[in-house]
């Protein structure tokens, strides 16, 4: 594929307006979002738009990333059958948060994640309330691997059932993310405002542009609107 039509491919219009102030051309910067999304870190990022002659410093590259997220929409109302539920832990400005992510055991899609600066059945169930707002739950199992969830679920009349095989799945992308996280973990000195930034662009790209082999290519976003 040459670039150009990776460029042309990385385009999406609705995104215009993040930025309409900006000088560099709207296809390019989706592009450097995106690499920066999918794995290359800051330095990959600016010396692959050297290849395209543009320059532009890492500020401004995450700078995008920051406008992006801004305007990302929330991702469809899914109805699923089963959803597996957990946190983890990230180190943010030296100091620990925790954040909740739920995930579609069928779809693969990612209905929310969150970032907490505690853990426990407080921060459990205002995650799951948020989720309870965005999608209809009403006949969906909630998978966990720890009895602590059932008293947040319970609150929320929520069906709960303790399973530590199909669970894994949200491990998996816990893993996933903090593969990426990683890379970039040295920009996360400032406040957990920019971690929730990053974290709201992957989930994006998750959901939105990532195939999945189990879906045959499809993304979660495209199997749930099936």
């Amino acid at each position: 594929m040459k670039l150009a039509d990776l460029l042309s491919e990385s385009y999406a219009a609705e995104f215009d307006e993040a930025w309409e102030r900006e000088q560099t051309a709207t296809p390019v910067r989706v592009f450097a979002v995106r690499l920066h999304a999918t794995g290359c870190s800051l330095r990959e990022t600016q010396a692959i738009l050297r290849l395209v002659g543009v320059e532009r410093s890492h500020q401004a590259i995450w700078n995008g990333v920051y406008q992006l997220a801004d305007i990302i929409p929330d991702p469809p109302v899914a109805k699923p059958s089963r959803v597996a539920v957990d946190e983890t832990a990230v180190k943010i400005n030296g100091e620990w948060s925790w954040l909740y992510a739920a995930i579609d055991l069928e779809t693969k899609l990612i209905p929310d994640a969150q970032l907490f600066g505690r853990h426990g059945t407080g921060p459990a169930a205002a995650f799951l309330h948020r989720l309870r707002e965005k999608h209809d739950f009403s006949e969906t199992v909630f998978l966990v691997g720890q009895f602590g969830y059932r008293t947040a679920i319970s609150r929320l009349g929520l069906n709960v059932q303790v399973d530590y095989t199909d669970k894994n799945l949200i491990e998996k992308w816990f893993h996933t993310f903090k593969i990426r996280v990683d890379r970039f973990h040295n920009l996360w000195v400032d406040s957990r405002r920019s971690a929730r930034k990053w974290i709201e662009h992957f989930v994006h790209y998750y959901n939105c542009q990532k195939p999945h082999q189990s879906l045959d290519g499809r993304t979660p976003v495209e199997e749930v609107l099936n």
